[in-house]
Order: C-alpha cells, then structure tokens, then sequence
C-alpha cells in the first residue's frame, strides 16, 4: 500500500509529536546518550501542546510553517515541516526537519516529503553532525554545506551542527504543497 502524505491539523498533534520523538529517537540513538532520548520522553505532553499551538497558528496564517504527515496503513511513519526562514543571514526558505521512521528507510518516502515540503525553491536545514544518512540525502539534492556552524544547547547536548543551503532548482522556485 502506498504512503499516505497529508497536510497536519491540529487534531494531529499528538501523532506529529510522537512520530517525532519515535523519529528522534531513531535518528540518534548512535550519536545521543540515554539523557537526551528520557528528556524527549518525558517532554512529549508539552512536545504535543506545542505541536497544537504550531498548527493552530498555521491554520490562521498563511505565511508560517508548515507540516505534513505520512501514513502507512493508517498509522503515522514520518513528518516534515518547512516555512519562512529563521536565520537572519539567510532569508530563503528553511526546512525545519524531516523524520521517516526507520521501517520506510530506502522507499522513497523521505524524498516524497523533501519534494513536497520545500518543491524546487531555494531552501536552507541545519543538520547535526554525525548524521551520514541525512547529509547523503540533502546532498542528492543539491544541498551543500553553506560554511556556518554551531553547537546546539543543552537539550541537545551542545552537539555540533552545520547548515546546509541549495539553490533554486526549478522554474520560479516552486513553492511546496499546501494542501
């Protein structure tokens, strides 16, 4: 049966939050220590308010972030979300994160969701070191690390991340799904 992708609702805050802790925790689990994966555990009540809060504010305004879910046979396997860009220097397009569920790696899932949340637009991500799987991918398409670095806070344990950025690679920069 094929994936499911469908814009996320605010009745979807408790999926979205939880494939995206399940997704954290898979992502990571080679490069985090067991603190950080308890903290997201214990976190995810508020992980799912702010997911509502994020959805609301996304019904309301047109020009803010938004966020899709896949399904597999009804049940949530990854997520993405994409909007305005949040760095200061770079004014493009940000995509916020995509997490596909390790049971859909290697089906073209994750890249369904690259396609659908940024289209051929310009576009900038951040993405922790350490993650080979992740830098292939936005490498594939056309990503390429931008020079800027940081170490993330405390929650992720000051871990080092770089961001990435691509260029327009369509006819008017496609803007990505809304629906």
């Amino acid at each position: 049966m094929p994936y499911v992708i469908r814009s996320a609702t605010v009745d979807d805050a408790e999926a979205y939050a939880r494939t995206h802790v399940a997704g954290l925790h898979e992502t990571y689990e080679h490069i985090m220590p067991p603190e950080y994966h308890a903290y997201y555990d214990a976190q995810l009540p508020a992980i799912i308010e702010r997911r509502r809060a994020a959805f609301e504010e996304a019904s309301r305004t047109p020009d803010s972030a938004r966020s899709w879910l896949a399904f597999d046979d009804g049940e949530p396997v990854a997520i993405a979300t994409s909007g305005p860009g949040r760095d200061d220097d770079r004014p493009d397009f940000e995509l916020h994160h995509i997490y596909t569920l390790r049971s859909t790696h290697g089906t073209g899932l994750g890249q369904r969701l690259l396609d659908i949340a940024i289209g051929t637009r310009a576009a900038y991500l951040w993405i922790l070191n350490g993650n080979p799987r992740a830098e292939r991918f936005y490498v594939r398409n056309g990503f390429e690390p931008d020079g800027t670095s940081m170490l993330c806070g405390t929650t992720w344990h000051h871990r080092p991340m770089f961001r990435m950025h691509r260029p327009d690679r369509g006819p008017a920069g496609t803007a990505p799904a809304r629906g």
